[in-house]
């Protein structure tokens, strides 16, 4: 089903009555990042998958987004579709959104899934780089942008046995409306630091790192799911920055057994 709640676009797949399990894609993508992780748990979990604010079918309007505008938005979902303690599944921005949406309220929800993503805010470096983003996607265009930016996301293992993939999400990502790719880029720049949300998280959580992954490296995966009471932490071979595209038979393997242990039991 297909709803629109606060101007956002929102997808469900499965049983209502199920424990509902919320996606949160990643940048520069939309909610169908996911359909193979719904294709898995759909008869088992209620799966709710949005296109994040500016991306996809969701509203762009004046594309002056924060990170704290995404959390508002994710907390707008589960409140207008009376959605009862969601486990969170998030990469990279999704999980940004996600840790900040913890931040704010951990006890609404009843586990997390982070993949590829991190605690920490942008350093200088980072932030440089997220400004050159902007400024290339002013002057030279999206589909520029796009085209170094999303193939870098993937391993070279990946580049290599599936090019037909990296091909279809580059061209997915050139779909969406420049300024509210450019709304997503500020709103990461700008992000505030979560890590002191992480030792005082009381829900379960699974941390989930490429092998390849030169963004999120798996040290710095490691640590963050160090620094969380009740984690678990899944190295994903052959992949690099999308892991539930790059592997979805290893990705989903370690999700489902985290929900069927962790989250039902």
């Amino acid at each position: 089903m297909k709803y629109i709640i606060n101007s956002l676009s929102v997808n469900t797949f499965g049983d209502p009555e199920n424990i509902p399990v919320i996606f949160v894609h990643g940048f520069p993508f939309d909610y169908s990042m996911w359909e193979n992780q719904i294709a898995e748990l759909k008869n088992d979990y209620y799966c709710i998958s949005y296109d994040v604010r500016g991306l996809g079918d969701s509203y762009v309007g004046d594309g002056q987004y924060t990170m704290d505008a995404f959390a508002s938005d994710l907390f707008s979902i589960v409140h207008e579709m009376n959605i009862n303690q969601p486990v969170l599944c998030g990469l990279s921005m999704g999980g940004y959104i996600i840790l900040r949406t913890l931040q704010r309220d951990s006890k609404r929800f009843r586990g997390v899934v982070l993949c590829n993503t991190k605690a920490s805010g942008d350093d200088n470096e980072a932030k440089l780089k997220r400004a050159q983003a902007i400024d290339d996607i002013n002057v030279k265009g999206l589909d520029f942008f796009v085209s170094n930016f999303v193939p870098n996301c993937f391993s070279d293992f990946t580049k290599k046995k599936n090019p037909e993939l990296v091909e279809k999400i580059t061209q997915n990502a050139k779909r969406h409306i420049p300024k509210g790719v450019k709304g997503s880029v500020f709103a990461m720049l700008s992000r505030n630091d979560t890590n002191e949300i992480l030792p005082k998280l009381e829900i379960p959580a699974l941390v989930i790192a490429g092998k390849d992954d030169k963004i999120t490296p798996v040290t710095a995966m490691k640590e963050m799911a160090d620094k969380i009471k009740d984690s678990d932490f899944t190295e994903i071979p052959n992949a690099a920055h999308l892991t539930p595209l790059e592997n979805p038979e290893k990705f989903n393997k370690a999700l489902k057994e985290f929900l069927d242990t962790k989250i039902t039991k």
